[in-house]
């Protein structure tokens, strides 16, 4: 049974404070795409590092520790060179139940628009820096697969993850949000689609979800959204809620209606929240934003 409507945390941009700075100071330069876990009391940050297009695009994925939640010292750095990989986009950072870390990376295939989910895992945080990768998400000829975001619970392992079309060139930036259940969080079912954009909004173009929050039978999640090609890269954050079906698994989410968030610096992106709960029932939250010179950095808020 439900135990009441979550409430999401989001961001108020005022409060925030920079956790990791982008690799330049220009556009397309970025720090960002964050996905963060909180365990033994320790926050783990796992993030993208990003130059941009023609000076190398998404060149490594960073894994750090912090004890407060803002100082972090990185521990694992993997590269895209590593994955044969284009570029590399968000990483997803787990720590299984029974203790085995996790890193799932976002690759992109060499001189197309498919992208791919790599699974690194080890014993310890930094074993996944010689961790041999493989495949968990391939995709195929028609769509790319990447910036997955993992919920474990009795139920067994989900994932949504940001699917785009690629049968079109100048298409392939549209973005549809997929979910999938899993026994093991390697081997995975695609159980249909969870959240879509909705025509004449702000999210008309392609949806991602970025992080999940569940209270009960609840979900709410955290999504980005861009209304147009030319809004790609520069995603504004909006939310939309879900209910568990009787096997466990969740249905389709129905997005909020109201404004999306975004930074203050055009051309606005703020994306990619990630949510962790702390010991003490505080939340904080992660996110990529515009700065005022066009980079992007990482930033923080409690709540």
């Amino acid at each position: 049974m439900t135990t009441g409507i979550s409430m999401l945390p989001l961001p108020r941009w005022d409060d925030s404070t920079v956790v990791v700075e982008p690799p330049g100071e220009e556009p397309g330069a970025w720090a960002g795409a964050p996905s963060s876990i909180v365990v033994g009391g320790r926050f783990y940050l796992a993030y993208r590092l990003r130059l941009p297009i023609g000076e190398g695009r998404g060149i490594a994925n960073v894994v750090a520790a912090s004890d407060d939640g803002i100082t972090f010292t990185p521990v694992v750095e993997v590269t895209k060179e590593q994955f044969g990989a284009e570029s590399l986009e968000r990483p997803a950072i787990v720590h299984t139940p029974d203790g085995r870390w996790r890193l799932y990376v976002s690759a992109a295939t060499p001189g197309t628009k498919h992208w791919r989910v790599e699974l690194l895992e080890a014993g310890t945080l930094a074993g996944l820096a010689a961790a041999t990768p493989r495949t968990v998400l391939a995709g195929d000829d028609t769509v790319g697969v990447k910036d997955p975001v993992l919920h474990h619970d009795e139920h067994g392992w989900h994932l949504w993850a940001s699917v785009h079309p690629l049968e079109s060139w100048d298409d392939a930036d549209r973005m549809t949000t997929e979910y999938a259940t899993s026994p093991d969080g390697v081997h995975w079912t695609w159980r249909g689609t969870a959240l879509a954009g909705r025509p004449g909004q702000w999210d008309a173009r392609g949806v991602r979800v970025s992080s999940v929050q569940v209270v009960g039978d609840e979900i709410t999640v955290a999504y980005d959204g861009r209304a147009t090609a030319g809004e790609n890269w520069e995603e504004r954050t909006g939310v939309a809620r879900g209910r568990r079906r009787a096997d466990g698994s969740f249905g389709e989410l129905t997005a909020e209606d109201r404004e999306p968030l975004g930074s203050p610096h055009e051309p606005h992106g703020l994306r990619y929240l990630s949510l962790v709960t702390l010991p003490d029932g505080r939340q904080r939250v992660y996110y990529e934003a515009t700065r005022a010179d066009g980079a992007h950095d990482l930033r923080t808020e409690l709540f």
